[in-house]
């Protein structure tokens, strides 16, 4: 059984770089023809209002076996002197574990939408296990191809999977005292829909004052039509509370214009800008823009090839804001085959900060805690 795991590990492997050498070359046409479903949008009917209170619809939730995932911890991480939690409830909506080009939208308990959803929600959602709750639901994500098609199937397919996290998000917030502060997180398609979220269930309601901080990573942010509409200003200090984190990591030389076109493609409404200004928090200050060397970096985590253990390196990369909004950081390190065309670091945006990203959390929520 081992060996048959293995050749299957090596066998994704060698698909999977041979699919970053056809993208090297032939970017855009690649890989609309190789992830774009050729089937139709099935329309689904929306889950019942109480479709969150079964465990089995939660990949992490207090109390229940899935409460490990988040509080994995990787190797060479110190175990907390006092062991005491953030006194905060964090709602994780992992990114885009749905690879297939078989349907539109990941249909529920799909083998490897799950594995490797267990595996995004133990490496990034760890960065919040120091919470007193972590809550990352499953739902019916759109596939990978409905972020690279212009076809009307893509826009459905984001629709169906953000109704289920907002079906997520109301039982989430329904379970939560009062008193105590709420943190949005999410990464990539999980960081598209908590934008989302915010806009049309948090801005402006009470709910608002509540949030210590929104963690919007490896999705733009343009503070010019998304901020407004998400009612947050950008986290502009390190002890700020109430505020928006987010970027997304390239190397130095990299080329960002399929970043910047996957966020035109499905900019609010279809406005355009002519100079778009996207928010580049910088994770090893705690501000905006800005370059800090890679000696402010407490721990990034570099992940084994099964992604199942990681060793903290300190010092593992800088952070340096571009002109174009992207997050810079140097050659970049070798992960891997994981690392995308082009010197994208996008499946490693929580990882190259890990450690950074948690003690940025908890400071946040003191400093919430500390306005009350």
């Amino acid at each position: 059984m081992a060996r048959k795991f293995l050749y299957l590990v090596a066998f994704f492997i060698t698909l999977f770089v041979g699919a970053r050498i056809a993208l090297a070359f032939w970017p855009d046409a690649m890989t609309r023809m190789s992830f774009t479903p050729s089937a139709a949008f099935e329309p689904q009917p929306a889950l019942q209002p109480s479709a969150y209170a079964d465990p089995k619809m939660w990949f992490a939730r207090p109390g229940q076996p899935g409460e490990a995932l988040v509080k994995w911890l990787p190797d060479g991480f110190p175990t907390p002197a006092d062991g005491k939690p953030v006194e905060a409830a964090v709602f994780f909506v992992h990114p885009t574990s749905y690879l297939k080009k078989t349907h539109w939208n990941a249909p529920p308990g799909d083998s490897d939408a799950d594995r490797i959803g267990t595996i995004v929600v133990r490496g990034l959602g760890s960065v919040f296990g120091d919470a007193r709750e972590v809550w990352a639901p499953r739902y019916r994500q759109a596939t990978f191809g409905a972020f690279v098609s212009d076809a009307p199937e893509a826009r459905q397919a984001h629709e169906l999977a953000y109704r289920d996290v907002a079906e997520a998000f109301d039982a989430f917030i329904a379970a939560q005292p009062a008193n105590r502060p709420i943190v949005l997180a999410g990464h990539s398609q999980g960081a598209f829909i908590i934008k989302r979220l915010m806009a049309e269930k948090i801005a402006g309601t009470p709910l608002a004052k509540r949030i210590a901080a929104a963690y919007v990573i490896g999705w733009v942010v343009d503070t010019a039509r998304d901020l407004p509409g998400m009612g947050l200003p950008a986290c502009e200090r390190p002890d700020q509370a109430g505020c928006v984190i987010s970027f997304l990591s390239f190397t130095d030389t990299a080329d960002t214009a399929m970043m910047r076109d996957a966020y035109e493609r499905f900019a609010s409404n279809g406005a355009s800008a002519a100079a778009p200004a996207y928010l580049c928090s910088n994770p090893l200050t705690g501000g905006i823009g800005g370059t800090a060397p890679a000696s402010a970096n407490t721990g990034g985590i570099v992940p084994d090839i099964k992604f199942e253990t990681a060793k903290l390196t300190p010092g593992l990369v800088g952070a340096s804001c571009a002109p174009d909004g992207s997050l810079r950081i140097g050659e970049g390190p070798d992960l891997g085959p994981f690392v995308l065309p082009g010197g994208n670091y996008h499946v490693y945006d929580y990882a190259l900060y890990w450690t950074n990203l948690r003690r940025d959390f908890a400071r946040r929520v003191a400093a919430w805690q500390a306005s009350r």
